[in-house]
This record gives structure tokens, C-alpha cells and sequence, in this order.
């Protein structure tokens, strides 16, 4: 089938399935024109949470299908691609993070979203990169131990007092973001905002007029009175922020820079995902309970 007719054989039968079409913000965007909600990590927790369908079909990465299926486990939730997965997530391992807790046995653990729920399971508090500052002062620790993100880590100790403890994970997309570059894009569009994702390395932070998520970044690409702004994340981003806002440029810090896990699911993959319900998420009982609480405890911190 075309692209046409794989988008109006998704309409009908998302339609005809009642499911919700959950999207990040970094997928491909004639699969962000299918969603009924696109956003980021909180959001879309949020929508998992709270929506009311049986069926959610959601596109983006592993994680964020399985923290949708902690979130709501009556439910049905299908991830297109069984092989989208996170780099970062994937370097935090529960024997590393248990040997971290025997260390430092007063700490509390907050971990990013963005792990696996055997991480979550073994976590205090999970955050977002919208609230962890807030998650990191509201917990009731001096010390926290803070997974997998050293980068999103270092941007909560700006604003607290507390100890982190930094797992030594990171976002490669990010971390590819330069200073180098983010000073001549500056000198190019000398009249452009430029917002970067606390997962930026710290060098990159202190050049940003704005820190944001990406959820951040769309609220401020509709609001501010900036006419151009350069984005400091992952170019999928753009698609959105060009849609929305027609009137305002935006533009990349350099070289695009593009997660090849978030762009690996497909029009034809979403179709199949509905058709034949690939690929279900399964969380084992004892982990989901216990990753449960940390998500839980996450969307109190909105």
C-alpha cells in the first residue's frame, strides 16, 4: 500500500478499535499527523493514565510503552516495534543501581522515565525532564541517587542543595549537540532564542536562553514573541513546532541531529500493529507493582 493508504487504513481502524494513538514528539511526522495526542514523556504518562480507551497504541520507544502498561496494566498496550528501544535506558542495569544503594544506603533513588521497569521497580520516584528538579527537592532525602541521565542529573543540582549521585548514562543525540555549534547557529540567527533539552551537556546549558523538555519547548515556540528560535534536541521536534507554528522559523543547533530508535517505527508498522496486535506489552506482576509506585508518586510532581 501507498502512504495514503496505509494512513486512511490506520484511521479506521483505530477507529473502529476504539484505541488511542499515543506519539512522541520525535517520531516521524506522517506518524504525528495520525496521533490523537502527541507530546513527551509526561504527557504522554499522563494521556496513558487518564484516557479512558482499552486499546492504546503508542509510538515511540520501549520504555514509554511499558511505563503506559505500568500505568494502566488493565489495559492493552502495543508497541509497533518490538525493536524500538533507548539507548540511555539501556545503560543502567538493577545490579550496578543496587550495589550504588549498599554505598549510599540513606539516599533516595530518583530514576528519569526513561528506563526500564526493573529501574523503576528499584526506584523511590521516577521524574520526567519537565519535573525533575521538582521530584529531586520534594523527596524527603539529602542525598539522591539519580538514573541514568548525568546530564539531566547535573541540571537538577543547579536548583538544589541535596547531593545527586549521578549514574554515568546519557542521550547520544544530545550529547552530540556542540558548543561549538550552538555559538555559530547564535551567530546566524543572531535574533533567534535558542532552547536546549536539559539532556544537553552542561556546556550547552549555560549557552540557552530557555531549558526545556520538549513538551516545554512546543509551549514556548506557541507563546514567546521569538519569530526564530534554534532547538537544542532531536530534530523530529521541528516537524511539530513548524506545523503548529507557520509564522516562526526554528531551526537546529548545527548538523540535525536524529535518534534512530524513534525513527525506526513506520506507517506499515503502526498498520500491523493494529491489525494483528503487535506487539503487546507484558510486565512481570512483582515489578509492575513495585514500578507502579514510583510512576505514580512521578505525576504528583506536575
Amino acid at each position: 500500500m501507498t502512504d495514503e493508504e496505509l494512513k486512511k487504513e490506520i484511521v479506521a481502524l483505530k477507529e473502529k478499535r476504539r484505541a488511542l494513538f499515543l506519539v512522541h514528539n520525535y517520531q516521524r511526522g506522517e506518524i504525528q499527523d495520525l496521533a490523537d495526542y502527541t507530546g513527551d514523556s509526561l504527557g504522554l504518562a499522563q494521556q496513558a493514565a487518564e484516557h479512558p480507551a482499552e486499546l492504546i497504541v503508542f509510538c515511540g520507544v520501549w520504555f514509554m510503552a511499558e511505563s503506559a502498561k505500568i500505568l494502566s496494566p488493565q489495559k492493552k498496550v502495543l508497541l509497533p516495534r518490538r525493536e524500538a528501544d533507548c539507548f540511555m535506558a539501556g545503560m543502567v542495569d538493577v545490579d550496578g543501581l543496587l550495589r550504588l544503594k549498599a554505598k549510599y544506603p540513606d539516599a533516595k533513588v530518583v530514576s528519569y522515565v526513561n528506563t526500564n521497569a526493573d529501574i523503576k521497580a528499584e526506584s523511590d520516584v521516577c521524574c520526567t525532564s519537565a519535573n525533575a528538579v521538582k521530584v529531586v527537592e520534594g523527596i524527603e532525602a539529602d542525598s539522591i541517587i539519580f538514573t541514568p541521565d548525568r546530564n539531566l542529573a547535573r541540571y537538577a543540582q543547579r536548583f538544589t542543595t541535596k547531593k545527586i549521585i549521578p549514574w554515568d548514562g546519557y542521550c547520544y543525540v544530545h550529547t552530540r549537540i556542540t558548543p561549538q555549534e550552538v555559538i555559530e547557529a547564535k551567530k546566524k540567527h543572531p535574533d533567534a532564542a535558542f532552547i536546549a533539552h536539559p539532556e544537553c551537556e552542561p556546556p550547552v546549558i549555560d549557552l540557552a536562553d530557555e531549558v526545556l523538555s520538549t513538551g516545554g519547548m512546543v509551549r514556548f515556540a506557541r507563546e514567546s514573541d521569538y519569530l526564530k528560535i534554534i532547538i537544542g534536541t532531536e530534530e523530529g521536534l521541528l516537524y511539530r513546532l513548524k506545523k503548529e507554528n507557520p509564522e516562526k522559523e526554528f531551526y537546529t543547533a548545527g548538523s540535525a541531529k536524529m535518534c534512530w530508535n524513534m525513527k525506526i517505527n513506520t506507517l506499515e508498522d503502526v498498520y500491523l500493529s493494529l491489525k494483528e496486535d503487535r506487539y503487546q506489552m507484558e510486565v512481570e506482576e512483582s515489578i509492575l507493582k513495585k514500578a507502579k509506585v514510583a510512576l505514580d508518586r512521578m505525576l504528583l510532581y506536575v
